[in-house]
């Protein structure tokens, strides 16, 4: 079964992403993380901001006194309705909750996807508890791929696409206008003038599960190698960046 389903609109899952219909070892080990470094902030009352059909947020009320799942697409909540229970359909950019009202709030590789990513930011950072934390996942710019496919001649050319994150930012930008991609320097200015304390900024690798699935011992020691490197200073070259932010 593919890591990920593509709807028939094509341009909506450009500009949005496509949730990953599977559950796998690369989820496995992402929501591993998210209980690691949420630590209290996970186990309280927590937002799910781009839910997508639920699988993070289905796994994560095992932890949570209270946990919401919130998304712009409508049919994606009504397929995570058959595993969760509080779902809202709206913005990022407008969360519809009260400030403080969160201890926790994961974004999974969605801030890359929303129209105005700062007024996302700040309004995740309005709607947490003093104390508690955002755990966040986007795409780096460093990661040799460009996963989201590109646009070329006007077609959308789904796919990985090779070095295409390299190239000057008007030119990247120019290939690929339907999602962002981000340095470290890109995040710390995005959050900058915001009451966060980085606790942590680090980039992983994924989990390769296609190619575990189609070569089953060169996969594997694929994605050991690479998920090594992220104690080196190659992780420069990871897949996603992974911060933690602490409001103050």
């Amino acid at each position: 079964m593919p890591e990920h389903y593509y709807s028939a609109d094509v341009d909506k899952a450009a500009q949005r992403g496509e949730p990953s219909a599977v559950w796998r070892d690369g989820q496995r080990r992402r929501l591993e993380m998210i209980r690691r470094y949420g630590a209290e902030s996970m186990r309280g009352r927590v937002l799910v901001d781009g839910t997508g059909i639920g699988a993070y947020q289905s796994r994560m009320a095992q932890d949570a006194q209270l946990i919401v799942g919130l998304d712009i697409e409508f049919p994606r909540l009504l397929e995570a309705k058959q595993h969760n229970t509080l779902l809202v359909c709206a913005r990022g950019e407008e969360l519809p909750f009260a400030a403080g009202c969160f201890d926790g709030v994961l974004s999974n590789e969605v801030l890359e996807h929303v129209q105005d990513d700062r007024q996302a930011v700040e309004e995740i950072s309005r709607t947490l508890v003093g104390g508690g934390r955002l755990i966040l996942f986007c795409p780096n710019r460093g990661y040799p791929f460009e996963t989201h496919g590109i646009y070329r001649k006007g077609k959308y050319r789904f796919g990985n696409k090779l070095f295409v994150n390299y190239l000057p930012r008007r030119w990247r930008d120019k290939l690929a206008p339907h999602v962002r991609v981000y340095s470290r320097r890109d995040l710390t200015a995005l959050v900058a003038g915001l009451p966060f304390t980085i606790e942590m900024k680090r980039t992983i690798f994924g989990g390769y599960d296609n190619i575990v699935q189609r070569m089953p011992a060169a996969g594997k020691a694929l994605r050991a190698l690479l998920q090594w490197l992220e104690g080196t200073p190659l992780q420069r070259m990871g897949l996603s960046h992974l911060w933690v932010l602490r409001k103050d």
